[in-house]
């Protein structure tokens, strides 16, 4: 049975991610990366922040309308600038942005329920290119992903930094369960300010019931809404992780444990496994952020003066060298 998910629907999976409480500060959870290093690891300045643009400009979009009750032409995209420059203000020194710059991507050839861009809001559609242009101004390193997600930057990302000797730890500012998957131990954890948790390998299992490396079996079995597939029919959270506890992977189950089903959960596995070998960058170096660009001027009428001179100020005692990881 195929589910046909529009972006209306993946958007109300957006919102219950984005609502009702009020995430901790960006500053708050660089500084708590930080403290949660080993002693021994924190005069060595090297981490790395990878953010979900796509997430973010939705929790704004949909954040300011709450409270506005209008949609301002740039206004997502001042709300997802100000969170970066927050980290960066933090002490974010090494940093990228992965965007979705269309919704649809090789996976809706794999499965026809899918997500896609379909009734996508016009005001909302209309920011997802100035985004990346403006972060791109600010000096910030943006992947607007077009064949794959933002979802497989991030991945990609965090393995390509990961595998850097100098990297103490690749941080991935999302809340999506699919990110889960690339937890690795203490190195590589998922920061999801909405529900104030910073998740390394033990606290992903804990979470989900399973270790980092099945959630895209675990996706497989239970379905993800956000994503546009139902997972298998009878199976829930709980059944799922009993089933990959005892079994592990959904190749290694015996044929009684799915039978008819099991080909279509290695389907769905297939859409939740996030690419890891997009070329984004060779290295880390290419994530340290030096300042505004000359061509941030022109985005001072859009973004505001604001906008600008904080981010020249950031750049300022970056250049001092106040700012530390």
């Amino acid at each position: 049975m195929f589910i046909w998910v529009s972006w209306g629907n993946w958007l109300s999976s957006i919102l219950a991610l984005i609502t009702p409480q009020r995430p901790y500060s960006c500053r708050h959870f660089v500084a708590l990366v930080e403290k949660t290093r080993p002693q021994e690891e924190r005069s060595k300045p090297m981490i790395i922040h990878l953010v979900d643009g796509t997430y973010e400009l939705f929790r704004h979009f949909y954040g300011l309308r709450r409270f506005t009750k209008k949609d301002r032409p740039f206004g997502a995209v001042v709300g997802v600038v100000n969170t970066v420059l927050e980290m960066i203000e933090g002490g974010a020194t090494h940093l990228g942005v992965a965007t979705d710059h269309v919704i649809e991507s090789f996976r809706n050839k794999i499965w026809g329920g899918y997500k896609t861009g379909e009734g996508i809001e016009p005001a909302l559609w209309a920011q997802f290119h100035p985004l990346e242009d403006a972060l791109k101004a600010l000096g910030v390193v943006v992947w607007p992903m077009v064949d794959l997600e933002a979802d497989d930057a991030l991945a990609s990302a965090a393995a390509i930094a990961s595998n850097d000797k100098r990297v103490e730890r690749v941080c991935i500012w999302t809340p999506d369960k699919d990110l889960a998957q690339c937890v690795r131990g203490d190195r590589v954890v998922q920061v999801d300010r909405k529900s104030k948790a910073i998740r390394n390998k033990d606290e992903v299992q804990k979470k989900f019931g399973v270790p980092p490396e099945l959630i895209p079996d675990y996706l497989a079995l239970v379905g993800d809404a956000a994503d546009g597939y139902p997972g298998i029919e009878g199976i829930g959270p709980k059944g799922a992780a009993s089933l990959l506890l005892r079994y592990g992977e959904i190749e290694a189950f015996p044929e009684e444990a799915l039978g008819e089903r099991r080909k279509l959960a290695l389907i769905f596995k297939k859409l939740a496994i996030l690419k890891t070998d997009a070329p984004l960058f060779k290295k880390v170096d290419e994530l340290d952020w030096a300042g505004p660009t000359p061509q941030s001027a022109e985005w001072s009428e859009r973004l505001g003066d604001k906008v600008i001179v904080r981010a020249a100020k950031a750049a300022d005692l970056r250049a001092q060298g106040l700012g530390s990881s």
